[in-house]
């Protein structure tokens, strides 16, 4: 199934996913239950992603990812340092999952926001209908390929 994930450049960006390579990055600090439940339920090893930028100059889609790894315990959850720090978790039990991505392609721009809201065939896609927030968010294959369309024409 393919996925939207949305990530502030400054936290996680494309680039910082290519920097960690076959490695991959934990993509963690998701503090929604909806796109928590994503990913502890339904994202899967080999699932595609759009990575897509958000609160930044140039918001849309940046590339694609792809999950490696599923449902572990969110390893910021347990560091008191961490923004997302949650002093009832323990190992035994704790709230919060990762997921693990590694880079499948930069694309050689971003793919702006607005440009895929100007797409009729991608209305229904979550990411472009006002009032939605979540970070993480299903899409169809359709929108998925035409994403990859709209990037490469």
């Amino acid at each position: 199934m393919p996925w939207v994930f949305k990530t502030e450049p400054g936290e996680c960006s494309i680039d910082d996913i290519g920097a960690a390579g076959r490695d991959g990055v934990i993509w963690e600090g998701v503090r929604n239950y909806q796109a928590r439940n994503f990913l502890r339920d339904q994202v899967a090893v080999g699932d595609l992603i759009l990575i897509h930028h958000s609160s930044c100059a140039e918001i849309g889609v940046a590339g694609i990812a792809q999950v490696t790894a599923v449902a572990f315990a969110d390893p910021s959850q347990f560091q008191q340092q961490s923004p997302y720090f949650d002093p009832k978790a323990s190992a035994e039990k704790f709230a919060w999952y990762a997921v693990k991505v590694t880079l499948v392609e930069k694309f050689p721009r971003v793919l702006t926001l607005a440009e895929l809201r100007a797409c009729p065939g991608l209305a229904e896609l979550a990411l472009v209908k006002k009032g939605n927030r979540l970070s993480i968010m299903p899409a169809t294959k359709q929108q998925f390929d035409l994403v990859l369309f709209l990037i490469k024409t």
